[in-house]
């Protein structure tokens, strides 16, 4: 469930007169997603998305997302672009919640991911990355290393009923992890969190790339890490090596990596399995039962941990 805020037939109609869009035509909540709440929007004028966000979000953040769509989309990445009203803004306050609207992107999600699915993402992500170049302003990883302790610290307490022994497992791996962190590769503008629900391919092709409202300036190889945990794990968390092959063969053809880049990969992987693991961990332990958010289970994430964990070099991901 992704609408958390209703939104009544004359706010709605009051909030659309700031625009040059048209009349509404139809409006309906869509249900995924985990962060905001999003709706579909019909208007004379065509198909958009409305999103209110909530309460997570930062809203002194809000332009710095809005603005990179706009950067991105101008260098030809085919992602949702703000529609700005009448006095130019592209944020405003819908129903008590800083509110944008969208553009429209066709296309639906892989369900199930195949090879064939990973060369296109690696060929959009390395992509990405090149258009981010020239967007100026920047924002830190608020969920990169740094934040990575304190997640921690504030789920331990928990960590054995989920499984017994990750009260141990959980802290040994993050020290590894942060030891070896590296702190000389290529910085960028990343997306973050480009897990398959949000790449749409429409007729077989890659037809755009969605929420960025995790996007930060960090480093570029730690973006692919978090793509081969989301696209080259099958469904018994066995990873499967020409996913990856595809993956990064794709993104190298668009943009080369470095030979430090590639003797970073496992550790960066590790990094990104145990971002997700301890997120998941933490809204597995702290969600109420009846809560509107479908909790996901940590456990994923930690064996795709234990796998990069084990792995010794970039041979384990196709190279």
């Amino acid at each position: 469930m992704a609408v958390y805020t209703e939104v009544s037939d004359e706010a709605l109609a009051a909030f659309l007169a700031d625009y040059d869009i048209g009349s509404m035509v139809a409006f309906r909540g869509i249900a995924e997603g985990v962060e905001n709440s999003n709706f579909s929007l019909r208007t004379t004028g065509g198909d958009f998305i409305l999103t209110l966000y909530e309460k997570r979000v930062i809203p002194a953040e809000l332009p710095w997302f809005l603005g990179l769509m706009e950067h991105l989309a101008g260098r030809g990445i085919v992602c949702p672009q703000p529609v700005r009203g009448r006095d130019g803004q592209a944020l405003r306050q819908l129903a008590g919640r800083h509110a944008a609207i969208t553009t429209f992107l066709p296309g639906v999600w892989p369900r199930r991911v195949r090879p064939e699915h990973c060369g296109p993402v690696g060929a959009a992500l390395a992509a990405l990355h090149l258009a981010g170049e020239g967007y100026a302003a920047t924002r830190a990883n608020a969920l990169g290393p740094q934040g990575w302790a304190p997640l921690l610290n504030r789920s331990v307490g928990g960590c054995d009923r989920v499984q017994p022994g990750l009260s141990i497992e959980l802290p040994a791996a993050l020290g590894k992890i942060l030891a070896a962190w590296p702190a000389d590769l290529p910085v960028g503008h990343i997306h973050a969190d480009l897990f398959p629900d949000n790449v749409f391919f429409l007729d077989g092709r890659l037809s755009g790339l969605i929420d960025f409202y995790f996007a930060a300036t960090d480093i570029l190889a730690y973006d692919i890490a978090v793509c081969l945990n989301a696209w080259c794990f099958e469904q018994d968390l066995a990873f499967n090596v020409t996913k990856a092959r595809a993956m990064l063969g794709a993104y190298e053809t668009i943009r080369p990596l470095s030979p430090a880049e590639r003797a970073a990969l496992p550790v960066l992987c590790q990094g990104a399995a145990l971002r997700f693991a301890l997120t998941r961990l933490y809204d597995w332990i702290n969600t109420p039962a009846d809560a509107l958010v479908t909790r996901k289970d940590p456990l994923e994430y930690v064996r795709r941990l234990r796998f990069h964990l084990a792995a010794r070099d970039a041979h384990a991901y196709g190279i």
